[in-house]
């Protein structure tokens, strides 16, 4: 139980600290006519103030708070489960098949609570977002104007005009991003915690916490960023406009449109994006785990 509250502090902490990065990143990868990242930037600025930076937020406040506190919590148990599987000891310093393996749980159990969240979010990002009107089929709501009212008119209007399918839209490139994306982000996490923390230590300190968290973050979404391109156009495709059939029909749409260099637009804001809130998730996640700890033996000794 302690890992899920600790995923829940860490999660909250996460978002907190990397939405306004994460609409940028969005805007780039789905939208038209924004560029390079700081004219993004000012763009979005320019025509929703700050604002229009914290677009689609209250929902992954509300609940990647819960998704990270299950993912956290899963790959902790797993690791500890195969762990004493293999050695008979789940208190045993894991190895790295037994991260491995973790981690590929966590990122199934990611998409599998997640890609709701990630859709909402995303559509309350793009629904002001400028499009080409000559280039795409429009549905009745004209581009530039609101579509959904927050975060529970999307979902229930995605799930009454397209059902469980629609909720889960682009679960397939999710599952492309988040299996690796989490193999590259706990286990460089651990390999690089243990690297700067000062020989002698018991645990961790702060700093290598907050650290080895950032560089794990900036180089798993520097992986993911391809399919998460390909995801982020799929879950956005609807609000405006049905332009994609699937995951690889995305992929070669957008292929052929602008080329390779499509795959890695938001590469730079990813990892940007990727070192603070991935440091102020493990942070959160590490000092509120010890925190527990620490007061269950005081109150328990």
């Amino acid at each position: 139980m302690q890992e899920f509250v600790a995923g829940l502090v860490g999660g909250v902490a996460s978002v907190v600290v990397g939405h306004p990065l994460d609409t940028v990143k969005t805007r780039l990868q789905a939208g038209q006519g924004y560029g390079n990242t700081l004219k993004c930037v000012l763009t979005v600025y320019r025509n929703e103030s700050v604002s229009g930076f914290f677009k689609g937020m209250s929902f992954p406040l509300a609940s990647v708070g819960i998704y990270s506190s299950v993912v956290f919590g899963v790959y902790s148990k797993t690791q500890r489960l195969v762990t004493q599987l293999r050695l008979g000891d789940p208190g045993a310093a894991p190895s790295h098949a037994d991260m491995t393996v973790a981690s590929v749980v966590a990122g199934l159990t990611s998409v599998a609570i997640g890609t709701p969240v990630e859709l909402v979010k995303i559509r309350l990002q793009m629904q002001t977002q400028r499009y080409d009107k000559g280039s795409v089929k429009l549905k009745s709501t004209a581009p530039g104007s609101p579509v959904y009212r927050g975060p529970i008119h999307c979902f229930r209007t995605i799930l009454q005009k397209e059902g469980i399918a629609g909720v889960y839209r682009g679960t397939v490139a999710m599952l492309l991003r988040d299996v690796p994306g989490y193999y590259t982000y706990f286990i460089p996490y651990t390999m690089f915690c243990d690297w700067i923390t000062p020989d002698g230590s018991v645990s961790p300190n702060a700093f290598s916490i907050w650290m080895a968290g950032g560089v794990a973050g900036a180089v798993s979404w520097a992986v993911c960023t391809p399919m998460d391109v390909v995801k982020s156009r799929i879950q956005a495709d609807g609000v405006y406009l049905n332009q994609y059939k699937g995951t690889l029909d995305c992929m070669v749409q957008s292929y052929q449109k602008e080329g390779l260099k499509v795959f890695f637009r938001g590469l730079m804001v990813n990892t940007l994006r990727g070192f603070p809130s991935s440091a102020a998730m493990f942070l959160g996640y590490e000092c509120s785990l010890k925190a527990m700890k620490r007061w269950q033996t005081e109150t328990n000794p």
